[in-house]
């Protein structure tokens, strides 16, 4: 029987996961561990996408393959390393598949930009973590194995742990303790909130004339970090937590002896300026609209409560 396939289960794969079983679709969701969300549609499967062969009798009758595997570490070498050739292999491998793949995609490859963030802006960042980036838009425009990448900005919303507005800000503001910030608390700054990044991956994979097109995922308008902050506490009928930054500078100084460090602050510049993503023509495109940021908002939030709580 034809199903999707999803790699991985972090916030973006079980997402795509749990979205496509709600519609009825059935889906084989794949990670190293076999772990991920529980649904009657879904069948956990345990492999290594990246190893060569692997994928093939998961992809047998698939429709679309959604991609949403990250790197065992937040930095550059580990990026090449690890995700160039897992996502050579997975193209091959769908290709003989007769599959689409869609991946989720970020910003990095844009670079630094002044103004906001259109489709039409060169994606050409040649180092770092960002020219990881390019070097794999290049090899999905490269492969004959059709493609679609959805990007997004920086992530909120159930299931996001690592993200600026995840773990490093939610639990802080519903225990009332002061929060500090990367860059500036007053810079507009673009968020997307991971229910509509999926559902725009899932459209994309069905529609033919969107496959080899490169999207922004339904994002909602710019605002402060101070005034995502702000809602996030008012959802949470909490008050407003005492406020400070951490400015870029002091990042690069630690990251000169700190590692994981020196990788945040690479991409410190987003928060340091308006860092504004434009999704209009996409959303176009794709006949979606970002949920109502007070949807999102209170969405995320009782996702946060009871997990704290359980």
């Amino acid at each position: 029987m034809s199903h999707h396939v999803v790699t991985g289960a972090g916030p973006v794969g079980s997402t795509v996961a749990l979205q496509l079983a709600d519609q009825g679709e059935r889906v084989v969701l794949v990670t190293r561990s076999g772990s991920g969300p529980e649904h009657p549609l879904i069948d956990r499967r345990r492999a290594d996408v990246g190893r060569p062969g692997a994928p093939d009798g998961l992809l047998e009758d698939a429709l679309a393959v959604h991609h949403c595997v990250h790197a065992s570490r937040y930095d550059a070498r580990t990026w090449r390393a690890e995700l160039i050739p897992t996502e050579r292999t997975l193209l091959e491998a769908a290709g003989r598949a007769g599959a689409v793949v869609v991946f989720p995609e970020s910003l990095y490859a844009y670079g630094r930009v002044t103004g906001p963030i259109t489709e039409d802006l060169p994606r050409a960042a040649t180092t770092g973590k960002p020219g990881v980036r390019t070097e794999l838009l290049r090899a999905r425009a490269a492969s004959s194995t059709p493609t679609v990448s959805v990007a997004a900005s920086d992530f909120f919303g159930p299931r996001v742990l690592t993200s600026h507005a995840g773990e490093r800000m939610l639990p802080t503001i519903l225990a009332g303790r002061t929060l500090r910030v990367v860059g500036s608390l007053d810079q507009p700054h673009s968020f997307t909130y991971v229910p509509d990044l999926a559902a725009a991956m899932i459209r994309a994979a069905a529609d033919p004339s969107l496959h080899g097109s490169f999207l922004h995922a339904p994002t909602a308008p710019a605002l402060t970090q101070r005034a995502l902050v702000a809602a996030l506490a008012a959802a949470a009928g909490v008050p407003v937590p005492r406020l400070g930054t951490i400015p870029a500078g002091l990042l690069r100084a630690v990251g000169l002896v700190h590692r994981d460090t020196r990788e945040l602050a690479e991409l410190s510049y987003q928060f340091t300026a308006p860092f504004v993503l434009d999704s209009a023509r996409s959303e176009e495109r794709l006949g979606l609209r970002p949920t109502p940021f007070d949807a999102a908002v209170r969405e995320t939030v009782a996702w946060w409560r009871a997990r704290l709580s359980a």
